[in-house]
């Protein structure tokens, strides 16, 4: 029974997600970017490890423009496209 009294005495203390903030695109700078993504996720039945290219180009584009923190591409799971990648480089 007392546990039910302190119910009221205990307080919620918010953490802040892992990665800090990810604002949303209010002024669409990625969108063009983010529509890339989605376009190759859609013609690939959502398979996205088909589509890292255009995931790490939209993740950069959001980093440039300080939509989410500063990460090397390498903690981002993307190592292997930065060091030797012979794909194309987005046109930003």
């Amino acid at each position: 029974m007392s546990t039910a009294m302190n119910f009221g005495n205990k307080s919620f203390q918010p953490r802040p997600p892992d990665k800090g903030s990810f604002p949303l695109d209010h002024f669409g700078e990625c969108k063009r970017f983010k529509e890339k993504f989605m376009k190759c996720l859609r013609e690939n039945d959502f398979e996205n490890a088909l589509c890292r290219n255009e995931s790490k180009e939209y993740l950069e584009c959001r980093m440039e423009r300080h939509l989410m923190a500063q990460e090397p591409l390498e903690k981002l799971g993307f190592g292997d496209l930065v060091h030797g990648q012979s794909g194309t480089k987005d046109q930003s």
